[in-house]
């Protein structure tokens, strides 16, 4: 028996969990560059937050949006209502949990405590806030994917539900490296850059049974879930990403075209 039999035999729980667990690990494997180098060319930097925020564009439409509209359609209301509310409240939702934890964006950590102190400095910490609530509508992406596999609609996917948790798994690598690399310059030593790097992006996989369990128990409120995770995911993308890639715009461009061009192939091709 295969691999993705088995795991086709677990049901969307299971998987839902399996892959947040996948979608960490890169997180992880992207801390862990830290063991390699102090710091990472800051056009390398770009490259990859370009990358990100295209994959996360792409994947809040044609994993997210897109079924989301198709399945209202199919069930009486307005096409676009679930669309629109959902990714409305899910920009909302974002924006409330900033104005409720405010932290710094990625690459403002500055020095504020003595060198290789035991626990990160405020601003440190802020800085490890800011991912791991980024991390959040990523893991309730991928386990709305799997739940909504439950529903048996035709637009939901085993296949289109992996190929989203790759993608969201591969933009994990320079969010983890974005954690990690500056600890690593205040100060601290590699193992303890690399366990705040990794922890990051622990939310994903309990926000990927969250998101599962959610639509699985109220499954009316499946095309308003995709749309609130595609909407958290784009303002993630506004505030946050393109933003911080912007070191070097052209590079930073070039990577969102071909992020967004890799998560359309997978879904397409997957889905």
């Amino acid at each position: 028996m295969s691999l993705m039999t088995l795991f086709a035999a677990l049901g969307p729980l299971p998987q839902a969990l399996l892959a947040g667990c996948f979608t960490w690990s890169l997180t992880a494997a992207g801390a862990a560059t830290v063991f390699l180098s102090r710091g990472v060319d800051r056009r390398v930097l770009d490259v990859m937050l370009g990358f990100a925020a295209g994959v996360m564009i792409a994947a809040s439409y044609w994993s997210l949006l897109a079924p989301s509209i198709e399945m209202a359609a199919g069930s009486g209301m307005p096409a676009w209502l679930p669309a629109a509310v959902g990714f409305l409240a899910g920009g909302a939702g974002m924006r409330v949990i900033e104005w409720l934890l405010p932290y710094l964006h990625v690459g403002e950590v500055g020095g504020n405590h003595p060198p290789g102190a035991g626990l990160p400095g405020k601003s440190s910490i802020m800085l490890i806030l800011a991912i791991t609530t980024h991390n959040i509508p990523e893991g309730l992406a991928v386990g709305v994917a799997f739940g909504a596999l439950a529903a048996a609609h035709p637009t939901a996917t085993l296949a289109g539900a992996i190929g989203l948790a790759v993608g969201i798994g591969i933009q994990n690598l320079p969010e983890g490296m974005a954690v990690a690399m500056p600890l690593r310059r205040e100060g601290f030593s590699r193992a303890r850059s690399f366990w705040y790097g990794q922890l990051s992006g622990l939310v994903e996989p309990m926000a990927a049974v969250v998101g599962a369990a959610a639509v699985i128990l109220a499954e009316p409120v499946l095309p308003f879930a995709l749309a609130f995770a595609a909407g958290a995911m784009i303002f993630v993308v506004a505030e946050e990403v393109i933003p911080e890639a912007q070191g070097n715009p052209e590079l930073a461009t070039m990577g969102v075209i071909a992020g967004f061009t890799v998560m359309m192939v997978l879904d397409v091709a997957l889905g």
